[in-house]
This record gives C-alpha cells, structure tokens and sequence, in this order.
C-alpha cells in the first residue's frame, strides 16, 4: 500500500496564487493543509472550496509558521511548498513513481522560478535545490528567517527527484524592491546582536554576490530578466548586512559599556563615602 502523504502550505493574502498550488498537489497528496495568517484577501474562500484543512494562526516567523503547519500533518510523510509555488507535470510523476516504495527518508527537487513571466534558468536561481517532501520525524524547519530551511537528524541523506518546484518570484522591479526590504528588515530583526556586520563585508558580499550570479553562473545569458535577478541578490545582500550594521550600532550605543558601568559603580562609592566622611565630621 502506498505511503500517504500530507500536503503542507503558509498563506497570506495569497488570493492569486494558491489555487493553482493546491491544484497541483492534488494527484500526490493524500491530504492538503493550509494554515494562514488572517488574510485579509480573499484566500479563505477560496481554500475552504477547496476541500482543504484550513487553519488560522497568528504569523510568527516563517520557521515557527511551517513548524506549526508541521505538526498538523496526519501523515508521516510531508511535502511542503509555499503559495507561490506549484509542482510541475514531471515532479509530480516523480513523487508518485517513488510513493509505493519509499526508498529515502527525504528528497530534494530543483526549483526554477521567474522575473517577470520568464523562467530564470542560471544564474544563483537554478538549479534551486530545496528539500521539500521528507519524513516529518526525521526532520524540522530550521535556517533563520526568512530564508528557511528543512534541516534532517541523524545524517539522513535526500535523493534528488526529476522535475522543479515552479516558483512565481518577483513580476518587476517595483515587486522586487518592495520583496527586498521587507527580507532585509527581517533579517537585520532576527540577527542583530548575534552577527556582525561592517562595511567592508557589506561592501565585498554585495559585490561577489552580484558576480557570481551574472559572470560565474552565467545569469549574463538570462538578457534584462538575469541583469535584474544578478542586481536583486546584490542589491538584498547589500540592505541585510548594511541594515544589520547600523542596528548593532544602534544596540552598542544604547546599552552602557562594561568599563562604564565600572566607572560609574566607582564614582557612586566614592560618593558614598565622602558622604559618611562627612557626616563623621559633623558628629
């Protein structure tokens, strides 16, 4: 008997898009759950018409919201995608042929996504390896937000699968800026006080980024749209660590340091005691 397995999906006014991500998970999924952050657009309605396991819950972080998703699965087996993503005709051909059998306890598939309608086929997009479809005991969400991560225990090791995750990413430049301040401003959130940041890193990372998707992998022969993804790493690698930097500065110049908190404590001794001098004297 086949293995059965637990679709998972996070929404969040996501009206246009996860219609065609539920409809492809259809022919591999013995199960669909969405769980949603109170959207304010009309994804509820659509979900419920649906015939899925719809879920609210207040949004957290992307890792604590797919956890949580996580733990609702009736299945073992999970396969998890996002809104804006749908499986292709060959992915989905693939899950079913390894569905009977099971021979890994998790798989990674590639995704291929867009800029502005065009599937972006180099540069630092594809091939996008994820580890979308696993055993949920033998691994949880991890990575830091937003960019999260399916970490596996006990050195499981995925088997690759034919087909892509197709991922509707950013429609234009307006779409892409607005995608990259909200990602740096939760990054610089997540990680102030705990990575360092200067500006000879944001300096040097932005420009390797930018590098390395357009001459190394080659996103040059994307034309415009592999411009446009190349500057879009560069420019959100650029805001994340520059963002970070002035909110660790922010942080150092708000809590006192160690040697004025000594120095301090000092001078409140001192004082003290030239009081008690005092009062000495006057008796």
């Amino acid at each position: 008997m086949p293995n059965k397995i637990s679709a998972v999906i996070i929404t969040y006014n996501e009206e246009k898009r996860i219609g065609r991500c539920i409809h492809s998970l259809r022919t591999v999924a013995d199960e669909i759950v969405v769980v949603d952050s109170y959207s304010r657009d009309a994804t509820k309605e659509i979900c419920l018409k649906q015939d899925v396991r719809f879920i609210e819950h207040p949004f957290e972080g992307h890792i604590e919201q797919k956890n949580f998703a996580l733990s609702l699965a009736t299945h073992e087996h999970v396969l998890s995608l996002d809104a804006d993503e749908y499986l292709s005709s060959e992915l989905a051909d693939s899950i079913l042929s390894i569905k009977e059998t099971w021979p890994s306890e998790a798989y990674k598939m590639n995704r291929l996504s867009t800029y502005g309608g065009k599937w972006i086929r180099r540069g630092n997009w594809y091939p996008d390896k994820k580890i979308r479809l696993w055993n949920r005991n033998m691994g949880i969400w991890g990575g830091e937000n937003p960019h999260d991560k399916v970490v596996l225990f006990n050195g499981t090791k995925p088997l690759q699968l034919k087909g892509d995750i197709l991922h509707e990413a950013y429609h234009n430049s307006s779409d892409t800026i607005k995608k990259i301040q909200t990602y740096s401003d939760i990054f610089a959130k997540e990680n102030t006080g705990v990575k360092k940041s200067s500006t000879a890193k944001i300096i040097f990372r932005a420009s390797f980024t930018f590098f390395r998707s357009y001459i190394l992998k080659r996103g040059i022969f994307d034309g415009f749209e592999g411009l446009m993804v190349a500057m879009a790493e560069s420019n959100h690698t650029f805001y994340k660590y520059a963002k970070l930097y002035e909110a660790n500065r922010k942080l150092k110049k708000s809590v006192p340091s160690y040697e004025t908190d000594i120095h301090n404590l000092s001078q409140e001794v001192t004082t003290a005691g030239d009081a008690i001098g005092l009062v000495e004297i006057k008796k």
